[in-house]
Protein backbone atom coordinates (compact mmCIF):
# COMPACT_ATOMS: atom_id res chain seq x y z
CA UNK A 1 0.00 0.00 0.00
CA UNK A 2 2.90 2.37 0.75
CA UNK A 3 4.40 1.53 -2.65
CA UNK A 4 1.13 2.38 -4.40
CA UNK A 5 0.91 5.65 -2.48
CA UNK A 6 4.44 6.45 -3.72
CA UNK A 7 3.39 5.78 -7.31
CA UNK A 8 0.39 8.09 -6.90
CA UNK A 9 2.71 10.80 -5.52
CA UNK A 10 4.95 10.23 -8.56
CA UNK A 11 2.06 10.64 -11.02
CA UNK A 12 0.64 13.72 -9.28
CA UNK A 13 4.05 15.39 -8.96
CA UNK A 14 4.85 14.55 -12.58
CA UNK A 15 1.74 16.39 -13.76
CA UNK A 16 2.80 19.46 -11.75
CA UNK A 17 6.49 19.46 -12.72
CA UNK A 18 6.15 18.72 -16.45
CA UNK A 19 3.97 21.80 -16.83
CA UNK A 20 7.21 23.83 -16.43
CA UNK A 21 10.11 21.42 -17.01
CA UNK A 22 10.74 19.47 -20.26
CA UNK A 23 9.55 15.87 -19.74
CA UNK A 24 12.83 14.34 -20.94
CA UNK A 25 14.79 16.43 -18.46
CA UNK A 26 12.43 15.37 -15.67
CA UNK A 27 12.88 11.74 -16.73
CA UNK A 28 16.66 12.11 -16.53
CA UNK A 29 16.40 13.26 -12.91
CA UNK A 30 13.92 10.46 -12.11
CA UNK A 31 16.11 7.67 -13.50
CA UNK A 32 19.23 9.22 -11.97
CA UNK A 33 17.72 9.17 -8.50
CA UNK A 34 16.28 5.68 -9.03
CA UNK A 35 19.62 4.25 -10.26
CA UNK A 36 21.44 5.80 -7.27
CA UNK A 37 18.82 4.55 -4.81
CA UNK A 38 18.68 0.98 -6.13
CA UNK A 39 22.47 0.78 -6.57
CA UNK A 40 23.04 2.17 -3.07
CA UNK A 41 20.57 -0.31 -1.59
CA UNK A 42 22.29 -3.22 -3.34
CA UNK A 43 25.75 -2.18 -2.15
CA UNK A 44 24.62 -1.59 1.42
CA UNK A 45 22.41 -4.67 1.79
CA UNK A 46 23.98 -7.26 -0.51
CA UNK A 47 27.52 -6.20 -1.43
CA UNK A 48 29.34 -5.57 -4.71
CA UNK A 49 28.55 -9.07 -6.01
CA UNK A 50 24.89 -8.13 -6.39
CA UNK A 51 25.82 -5.68 -9.17
CA UNK A 52 26.97 -8.50 -11.44
CA UNK A 53 24.72 -10.12 -14.03
CA UNK A 54 25.14 -12.53 -16.93
CA UNK A 55 22.05 -11.22 -18.78
CA UNK A 56 23.02 -7.64 -19.53
CA UNK A 57 21.36 -7.84 -22.97
CA UNK A 58 17.95 -8.55 -21.45
CA UNK A 59 18.51 -5.85 -18.83
CA UNK A 60 19.16 -3.35 -21.63
CA UNK A 61 15.98 -4.39 -23.44
CA UNK A 62 14.00 -4.09 -20.21
CA UNK A 63 15.55 -0.69 -19.51
CA UNK A 64 14.58 0.51 -22.99
CA UNK A 65 10.99 -0.63 -22.41
CA UNK A 66 10.99 1.03 -18.99
CA UNK A 67 12.07 4.31 -20.60
CA UNK A 68 9.30 4.02 -23.20
CA UNK A 69 6.72 3.29 -20.46
CA UNK A 70 7.77 6.31 -18.39
CA UNK A 71 7.86 8.60 -21.44
CA UNK A 72 4.31 7.60 -22.36
CA UNK A 73 3.25 8.05 -18.73
CA UNK A 74 4.77 11.53 -18.59
CA UNK A 75 3.15 12.69 -21.83
CA UNK A 76 -0.16 11.09 -20.79
CA UNK A 77 -0.16 12.96 -17.48
CA UNK A 78 0.43 16.26 -19.30
CA UNK A 79 -3.00 15.97 -20.94
CA UNK A 80 -5.06 13.61 -18.74
CA UNK A 81 -6.35 13.82 -15.14
CA UNK A 82 -4.38 11.68 -12.67
CA UNK A 83 -7.30 9.42 -11.68
CA UNK A 84 -8.41 8.63 -15.25
CA UNK A 85 -4.80 8.00 -16.32
CA UNK A 86 -4.23 5.64 -13.39
CA UNK A 87 -7.38 3.64 -14.15
CA UNK A 88 -6.42 3.25 -17.81
CA UNK A 89 -2.86 2.25 -16.88
CA UNK A 90 -4.20 -0.34 -14.42
CA UNK A 91 -5.63 -2.37 -17.32
CA UNK A 92 -2.07 -3.61 -17.89
CA UNK A 93 -2.44 -6.67 -15.57
CA UNK A 94 -5.61 -7.63 -17.47
CA UNK A 95 -3.85 -7.44 -20.83
CA UNK A 96 -0.81 -9.31 -19.45
CA UNK A 97 -3.18 -12.10 -18.40
CA UNK A 98 -4.47 -12.30 -21.96
CA UNK A 99 -1.02 -12.20 -23.55
CA UNK A 100 0.43 -14.72 -21.09
CA UNK A 101 -1.62 -17.48 -22.71
CA UNK A 102 0.06 -16.74 -26.04
CA UNK A 103 3.56 -15.69 -25.05
CA UNK A 104 4.21 -17.79 -21.93
CA UNK A 105 1.86 -20.66 -22.76
CA UNK A 106 -0.15 -20.19 -19.57
CA UNK A 107 -3.72 -21.51 -19.35
CA UNK A 108 -6.38 -18.78 -19.17
CA UNK A 109 -9.83 -19.92 -18.02
CA UNK A 110 -13.09 -18.64 -19.59
CA UNK A 111 -13.90 -16.82 -16.34
CA UNK A 112 -10.59 -14.99 -16.50
CA UNK A 113 -11.24 -14.04 -20.12
CA UNK A 114 -14.63 -12.68 -19.03
CA UNK A 115 -12.93 -10.55 -16.36
CA UNK A 116 -10.43 -9.25 -18.91
CA UNK A 117 -13.33 -8.33 -21.18
CA UNK A 118 -15.09 -6.57 -18.31
CA UNK A 119 -11.98 -4.55 -17.48
CA UNK A 120 -11.52 -3.52 -21.10
CA UNK A 121 -15.20 -2.54 -21.24
CA UNK A 122 -14.52 -0.34 -18.23
CA UNK A 123 -11.82 1.48 -20.20
CA UNK A 124 -14.36 2.17 -22.96
CA UNK A 125 -16.72 3.68 -20.37
CA UNK A 126 -13.89 5.95 -19.17
CA UNK A 127 -12.89 6.89 -22.71
CA UNK A 128 -16.42 7.02 -24.22
CA UNK A 129 -15.35 6.90 -27.90
CA UNK A 130 -17.06 9.60 -29.89
CA UNK A 131 -17.97 11.54 -26.77
CA UNK A 132 -14.89 13.81 -27.02
CA UNK A 133 -14.23 13.07 -23.35
CA UNK A 134 -10.50 12.53 -23.74
CA UNK A 135 -10.02 12.88 -27.51
CA UNK A 136 -6.73 11.95 -29.15
CA UNK A 137 -4.99 11.92 -25.75
CA UNK A 138 -6.38 8.43 -25.16
CA UNK A 139 -3.76 7.06 -27.58
CA UNK A 140 -1.01 7.84 -25.07
CA UNK A 141 -2.21 5.65 -22.15
CA UNK A 142 -3.30 2.93 -24.60
CA UNK A 143 0.22 2.89 -26.02
CA UNK A 144 1.54 2.82 -22.45
CA UNK A 145 -0.59 -0.25 -21.65
CA UNK A 146 0.76 -2.12 -24.70
CA UNK A 147 4.42 -1.26 -24.00
CA UNK A 148 4.01 -1.88 -20.26
CA UNK A 149 2.51 -5.31 -21.00
CA UNK A 150 5.64 -6.24 -22.96
CA UNK A 151 7.76 -4.86 -20.10
CA UNK A 152 5.84 -6.92 -17.51
CA UNK A 153 6.06 -10.12 -19.57
CA UNK A 154 9.83 -9.70 -19.90
CA UNK A 155 10.05 -8.95 -16.17
CA UNK A 156 8.11 -12.16 -15.45
CA UNK A 157 10.54 -14.14 -17.56
CA UNK A 158 13.64 -12.56 -15.99
CA UNK A 159 12.31 -12.98 -12.44
CA UNK A 160 12.98 -16.73 -12.75
CA UNK A 161 16.77 -16.16 -12.80
CA UNK A 162 17.49 -12.53 -11.86
CA UNK A 163 17.30 -10.69 -8.55
CA UNK A 164 14.53 -8.07 -8.62
CA UNK A 165 16.56 -5.18 -7.17
CA UNK A 166 19.51 -5.95 -9.47
CA UNK A 167 17.11 -5.89 -12.40
CA UNK A 168 15.70 -2.55 -11.24
CA UNK A 169 19.21 -1.09 -11.01
CA UNK A 170 20.31 -2.19 -14.48
CA UNK A 171 16.99 -1.18 -16.04
CA UNK A 172 17.18 2.28 -14.43
CA UNK A 173 20.82 2.67 -15.45
CA UNK A 174 20.02 1.73 -19.06
CA UNK A 175 17.12 4.20 -19.18
CA UNK A 176 19.36 6.89 -17.62
CA UNK A 177 22.09 6.40 -20.23
CA UNK A 178 19.59 6.48 -23.09
CA UNK A 179 17.80 9.61 -21.86
CA UNK A 180 21.17 11.32 -21.29
CA UNK A 181 21.63 11.47 -25.08
CA UNK A 182 18.80 14.02 -25.26
CA UNK A 183 20.06 16.33 -22.50
CA UNK A 184 21.96 18.84 -24.73
CA UNK A 185 18.68 19.61 -26.53
CA UNK A 186 16.20 19.55 -23.63
CA UNK A 187 18.07 20.91 -20.62
CA UNK A 188 16.80 24.22 -19.26
CA UNK A 189 17.85 26.26 -16.25
CA UNK A 190 15.64 25.66 -13.22
CA UNK A 191 15.86 28.53 -10.77
CA UNK A 192 12.94 27.55 -8.59
CA UNK A 193 13.69 25.59 -5.43
CA UNK A 194 10.15 24.19 -5.46
CA UNK A 195 10.65 22.82 -8.97
CA UNK A 196 13.91 21.13 -7.97
CA UNK A 197 12.08 19.77 -4.94
CA UNK A 198 9.39 18.39 -7.24
CA UNK A 199 11.99 16.77 -9.51
CA UNK A 200 13.72 15.12 -6.55
CA UNK A 201 10.36 14.05 -5.09
CA UNK A 202 9.54 12.32 -8.38
CA UNK A 203 12.78 10.37 -8.27
CA UNK A 204 12.41 9.46 -4.60
CA UNK A 205 8.77 8.42 -5.07
CA UNK A 206 9.68 6.20 -8.04
CA UNK A 207 12.66 4.63 -6.25
CA UNK A 208 10.79 4.21 -2.97
CA UNK A 209 7.72 2.75 -4.67
CA UNK A 210 9.72 0.23 -6.68
CA UNK A 211 11.87 -0.86 -3.72
CA UNK A 212 8.82 -1.21 -1.43
CA UNK A 213 7.06 -3.16 -4.18
CA UNK A 214 10.00 -5.55 -4.49
CA UNK A 215 10.24 -6.00 -0.71
CA UNK A 216 6.51 -6.79 -0.59
CA UNK A 217 6.82 -9.45 -3.28
CA UNK A 218 9.77 -10.98 -1.43
CA UNK A 219 7.56 -11.44 1.65
CA UNK A 220 4.19 -12.49 0.19
CA UNK A 221 2.92 -14.35 -2.89
CA UNK A 222 2.03 -12.23 -5.90
CA UNK A 223 -1.53 -13.61 -5.87
CA UNK A 224 -2.01 -12.31 -2.32
CA UNK A 225 -0.73 -8.83 -3.16
CA UNK A 226 -2.37 -8.25 -6.55
CA UNK A 227 -5.83 -7.18 -5.25
CA UNK A 228 -4.19 -4.29 -3.38
CA UNK A 229 -2.71 -2.87 -6.58
CA UNK A 230 -6.04 -1.36 -7.54
CA UNK A 231 -5.89 0.94 -4.53
CA UNK A 232 -3.66 3.04 -6.77
CA UNK A 233 -6.77 4.20 -8.64
CA UNK A 234 -8.14 5.59 -5.37
CA UNK A 235 -4.79 7.21 -4.53
CA UNK A 236 -4.71 8.71 -8.04
CA UNK A 237 -8.20 10.20 -7.65
CA UNK A 238 -7.19 11.58 -4.23
CA UNK A 239 -4.06 13.20 -5.68
CA UNK A 240 -6.02 14.73 -8.56
CA UNK A 241 -8.58 16.14 -6.13
CA UNK A 242 -6.09 17.51 -3.58
CA UNK A 243 -3.70 19.10 -6.08
CA UNK A 244 -5.85 19.91 -9.13
CA UNK A 245 -9.35 20.00 -7.62
CA UNK A 246 -10.44 17.44 -10.23
CA UNK A 247 -13.10 14.82 -9.51
CA UNK A 248 -13.97 12.21 -12.19
CA UNK A 249 -17.44 12.56 -13.69
CA UNK A 250 -20.13 9.91 -13.18
CA UNK A 251 -19.28 7.73 -16.19
CA UNK A 252 -15.54 7.93 -15.58
CA UNK A 253 -16.14 6.79 -11.99
CA UNK A 254 -18.27 3.87 -13.26
CA UNK A 255 -15.51 2.84 -15.69
CA UNK A 256 -12.87 3.05 -12.97
CA UNK A 257 -15.02 0.87 -10.74
CA UNK A 258 -15.37 -1.71 -13.54
CA UNK A 259 -11.59 -1.82 -14.11
CA UNK A 260 -10.90 -2.13 -10.37
CA UNK A 261 -13.62 -4.75 -9.78
CA UNK A 262 -12.49 -6.96 -12.67
CA UNK A 263 -8.83 -6.58 -11.70
CA UNK A 264 -9.47 -7.44 -8.05
CA UNK A 265 -11.69 -10.38 -9.04
CA UNK A 266 -8.95 -11.66 -11.34
CA UNK A 267 -6.38 -11.39 -8.56
CA UNK A 268 -8.67 -13.20 -6.10
CA UNK A 269 -9.25 -15.90 -8.72
CA UNK A 270 -5.48 -16.34 -9.00
CA UNK A 271 -5.25 -16.67 -5.21
CA UNK A 272 -8.07 -19.25 -5.20
CA UNK A 273 -6.41 -21.28 -7.97
CA UNK A 274 -3.09 -21.21 -6.11
CA UNK A 275 -4.76 -22.55 -2.95
CA UNK A 276 -6.43 -25.34 -4.95
CA UNK A 277 -3.07 -26.33 -6.46
CA UNK A 278 -1.44 -26.43 -3.02
CA UNK A 279 -4.30 -28.61 -1.76
CA UNK A 280 -3.87 -31.01 -4.66
CA UNK A 281 -0.14 -31.23 -4.05
CA UNK A 282 -0.68 -32.04 -0.35
CA UNK A 283 -3.18 -34.79 -1.25
CA UNK A 284 -0.77 -36.24 -3.79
Amino acid sequence: MAALACFAVLDTTTKVVTAEVPPLMALWVLFGVQALASGGYLLAARGVGSLRSTRLGLHMVRGSLLLAVQMLAFFSLMVLPVGEFTALAMTTPLLVTLLASRVLGEHVSPLRLLLVGGGLAGTLVIVRPGGNSLGWAILLPLGLVLVNSAYQLLASKMARTEDAVTTLFFSSLTALLLISLSLPWVWVAVGSASLWGGLLLMGLAAAGGNLLFILAFERAPAATLMPYMYLQIGFGILGGWLVFDHVPDHWAAVGMGMVAACGIAGALLTLHEARLRRGELRQA
